[in-house]
């Protein structure tokens, strides 16, 4: 039996009937979205065209994914979690957020090696008044449509929330104490006195890092990478993804839905918790 998952403001009961009777299945309707049992998983030429042309996100649970034993979702911030690039944003402070905003595009697309283009990105930083931060965090950083709904729904699960960023502690570590998460990790920006000097503290948090920082808390929480969901949206949370149970690609680019085992494009990040649901 497969179980298929569908949800997104306009989905409605005449779309989610359409869909299973392209997928010779039927339908159970749940409070905040729809799911498609068929005897047989689609093929995914199918459900492409699914996806293409019905509004709404429709996804296969894994049949190797048991909601029952998740404990633990480790998200990925900027573009994910919150709205913004937060390095985008700080150097628009430098007059350099075009520079910076393609440099960060063409890595999350996976096109630059991550640790090479953060580098570069920090390196035009330097010289610039530490207070831009500040500025970024309280006039431009918001949380993503959903992001309280499904904390909430995670801690109502008991599962752990973990924050990794290729982005900096100075708005992880805030987060974490404004989201009430368990855990987070991110780059440290060097500052000396009150400037950015251009360079990152200690090692990068790459791809590498946050697939470290998964398994890392699977050996302190004793659970395995299979009772994890991982997220994100850009190619350097992929190695995090790949490890996890489940992998979710939120609003991603296009590397990173197609290697993701679910995407939402129509959902804010409440659509997680319809992966956690009984079938």
């Amino acid at each position: 039996m497969a179980t298929l998952i569908l949800q997104g403001p306009q989905l409605n009961a005449g779309i989610a009937e359409a869909a299973a009777r392209r997928l010779s299945g039927t339908v159970d309707q749940r409070a905040d979205h729809y799911r498609v049992h068929s005897a047989h998983a689609p093929a995914p030429e199918l459900l492409a065209r699914l996806r293409a042309e019905l509004p709404c996100d429709i996804n296969l649970l894994p049949a190797d994914f048991d909601p029952a034993r998740a404990r633990l979702l480790i998200t990925d911030m900027d573009s994910t979690l919150i709205n913004i690039e937060c390095i985008d944003e700080i150097a628009d402070f430098a007059g350099l957020k075009p520079q910076v905003a393609a440099i960060t595009e063409a890595a999350m697309r996976g096109e630059l090696n991550f640790e090479q283009s953060l580098t570069r990105r920090v390196g035009l930083l330097a010289g610039l008044d530490a207070a831009a931060l500040e500025h970024v965090y309280q006039e431009r950083l918001r949380p993503n449509p959903g992001a309280e709904v499904m904390l909430a729904g995670l801690q109502a699960h008991g599962i752990k929330i973990a924050l990794v960023s290729g982005g900096f502690t100075y708005f992880t570590e805030r987060l974490k104490t404004r989201l009430q998460l368990d855990y987070a990790r991110a780059n440290t920006l060097e500052i000396i006195g009150g400037k950015l000097t251009g360079r990152v503290q200690g090692n990068i948090i790459g791809a590498e890092a946050k697939r470290q920082f998964l398994l890392e808390l699977c050996k302190t929480l004793n659970i395995t990478p299979a009772q994890t969901i991982a997220m994100g949206d850009g190619a350097n949370d992929l190695l995090m993804m790949d490890a996890a149970g489940l992998s979710i690609a939120y609003h991603a680019k296009p590397k990173v839905q197609a290697q993701a085992r679910a995407a939402l494009n129509h959902c804010g990040l409440e659509g997680t918790l319809a992966f956690l649901a009984t079938v």
